[in-house]
């Protein structure tokens, strides 16, 4: 699937948010990144959230809580698993294991068979209750406290919610399964586990770690279900054709570069698997998607006629809405102009006649109106500032709502001075007043 087909049915938004997310994470897959976000619904925060619980060692928000939460069931099969053995050095080493190898196998074989008879005789009583999760966490502690804190990020889970996250988030999860008081075991955990490669091998994006003691519930569980003989035991468990399988495992001492060339070997052959299951969990979403924008294009049709018929009547009695409102507006707007017009005649004649210019006491004013015509008019300096506002209000060329201002420095004449003569306000023998439109 390419570029454009990848991202063929996703909206501009969701393409946006599919390469945020890929840079908060880091992780390099785009159909990871789109499946993960699909998961979540497309809510960016829970989806990088959610990952970084899972690099935390936290189970995700698609993991079980408790042991009766569902899990899926792991294939053991050894023909699709690559086993890898003991490290050996000679033939002395090789015919040692080959002994070694009859003899676990004849006692697994007796003591499976010893079970099941004891089982038909007496059957097993109801197991105690455990805590999985408890056990993992005691056996990080103890591990911390003989070999100290570094180490790959520990999943800090039971191995029921590791199992559904790495399949959810289809990962590789990794098993690290240890007995105390073996001294492969303590070399496992003191020389390969803390290895600096091996750290950041494991803390890879795509990779769950998670381990337990042989000797505590959970381990035991795991190790009966995986069939772990030799310890340290690793195994390697993965989605595969729908199912999650054991795909590799390795038994018995090796060195940081052998454990990590062989978690390679075993990715390696395994990563087509959840390539494969991307790209049906991408194109099953895409599948649905389409069909729910055919259902909603189907809805849509019938749905059409009749919205398209309420659509004319809501216009219909729009217009006639708008019409009869712009009638209304016409009426008020002609009656308040006529208004105006009545105050103007009433008020023009109460302004007093403009006195001589040899008259003492008299003053000039030019009114700037906003059109730029200049209006020249004597009044007397006793007058009150209402007669000027007035003069101004009435002239054909004055705007019906104004401010009269002196230009520099400003000063507006408002309602306060209407009483005050012109002398009071501070106007000059010669003065010019600028006449500002207030409603444009």
């Amino acid at each position: 699937m390419d570029q454009e087909d990848f991202t063929a049915d996703l909206c501009a938004e969701q393409i946006g948010k599919l390469f945020q997310f890929q840079d908060l994470t880091g992780i390099e897959s785009l159909p990871t990144c789109r499946d993960v976000l699909q998961r979540h619904h497309w809510d960016i925060e829970s989806a990088v959230q959610d990952q970084l619980n899972l690099r935390e060692g936290r189970p995700s928000v698609f993991a079980g809580t408790s042991e009766t939460s569902s899990a899926p069931t792991v294939l053991v099969d050894p023909t699709r698993q690559q086993i890898f053995n003991p490290e050996a050095s000679g033939t002395g080493n090789f015919l040692s294991f080959v002994i070694d190898y009859i003899l676990r196998t004849f006692y697994n074989t007796f003591v499976s068979v010893v079970r099941f008879t004891w089982s038909l005789v007496w059957p097993e009583p109801r197991p105690p209750i455990t805590d999985p999760v408890a056990d993992v966490e005691r056996f990080i502690q103890n591990y911390e406290s003989t070999y100290g804190s570094e180490h790959p990020v520990y999943y800090r889970g039971s191995y029921k919610q590791a199992l559904n996250d790495a399949k959810q988030e289809l990962r590789f999860l990794v098993i690290y399964l240890h007995q105390n008081d073996q001294s492969d075991c303590s070399n496992f955990c003191s020389s390969v586990l803390p290895n600096s490669n091996v750290i950041s091998f494991l803390n890879e994006s795509n990779i769950l770690f998670w381990a337990c003691e042989q000797d505590l519930n959970e381990g035991n569980r795991v190790a009966t279900a995986l069939q772990a003989n030799v310890y340290p035991y690793v195994a390697v468990v993965v989605l595969r054709e729908s199912r999650m399988t054991l795909v590799g495992r390795m038994e018995g001492p090796v060195s940081p570069e052998e454990f990590i060339r062989r978690l390679r070997s075993v990715f390696e052959a395994n990563e087509a698997y959840l390539v494969a299951a991307r790209a049906e969990r991408i194109e099953r979403s895409f599948n649905q998607s389409l069909r729910e924008q055919q259902d909603r294009a189907y809805l849509e049709s019938l749905r059409a006629d009749e919205e398209k018929e309420q659509i004319k009547r809501e216009k219909e009695y729009q217009e006639q809405e708008e019409r009869l409102l712009q009638v209304r507006l016409e009426e008020i707007e002609q009656a308040h102009k006529d208004e105006l017009k009545k105050q103007k005649v009433e008020m023009l004649a109460s302004i007093p006649q403009e006195p001589s210019l040899e008259e003492p006491g008299s003053l000039t004013i030019v009114f700037i109106m906003p059109g730029g015509v200049r209006i020249e008019r004597r009044f007397a300096e006793m007058s009150p500032v209402a007669d000027v506002l007035n003069f101004v209000f009435c002239h054909p060329s004055s705007p019906d709502i104004f401010e009269v201002a002196t230009n520099f420095p400003k000063r507006v004449l408002n309602v306060e001075d209407r009483n005050k003569t012109l002398k009071q306000a501070g106007l000059q023998k010669r003065e010019v007043l600028f006449i500002n439109d207030l409603d444009s």
